[in-house]
């Protein structure tokens, strides 16, 4: 075999693969922001533990045939005795490549998979951000995409067929 390697797992001169593939391409942080309205009262005295509610979408929309772009939206907000604390907003996204898959398998690949991969570096940039924020650093459990996705479909279509065309 003396096909050349690229770095995302695409060969040269080796014969494609029969079965789906997936690469990702490209990762990035597409929107943040951190809002911490109490500043700097409620670090100096800081409240009870504080609530904190986390709101996780997944989107993703057609580039090509082959590219998407996913895009895993995640939304904090933290308060305490009914008092904003923090709130973190992040659309972390990634742009992958999908060849021989169906459309069953395309929704799967695209809408679980992709944010399976990237989570922990969107999880990262959380608790980064809450950290420099002057808070512990918030570490969000992981997260059943397939179960979200589960969750968004229509109850009259079947469990893993993709959610109509991507938005």
């Amino acid at each position: 075999m003396s096909g050349e390697t690229r770095g995302n797992g695409e060969a040269d001169g080796l014969p494609p693969a029969d079965g789906p593939q997936m690469f990702v391409n490209i990762q990035y942080v597409k929107d943040l922001s951190f809002e911490n309205p109490r500043a700097p009262q409620s670090l100096i005295q800081p409240a009870s533990q504080p609530e904190v509610a986390i709101n996780v979408d997944v989107k993703a929309r057609n580039l090509n045939p082959e590219a998407y772009e996913v895009v895993l939206t995640i939304n904090v907000n933290a308060t305490a005795q009914g008092e904003p604390v923090f709130l973190v907003e992040l659309a972390y996204a990634a742009v992958v490549t999908v060849r021989n898959a169906s459309e069953q398998m395309l929704a799967t690949l695209v809408l679980v998979e992709t944010p399976r991969i990237i989570f922990p570096f969107a999880r990262a940039v959380i608790a980064t951000a809450t950290r420099d924020g002057g808070f512990p650093p918030l570490l969000i459990n992981p997260i059943d995409f397939a179960e979200l996705l589960r969750r968004q479909q229509s109850p009259d279509q079947a469990p893993a067929t993709p959610p109509g065309p991507f938005v």
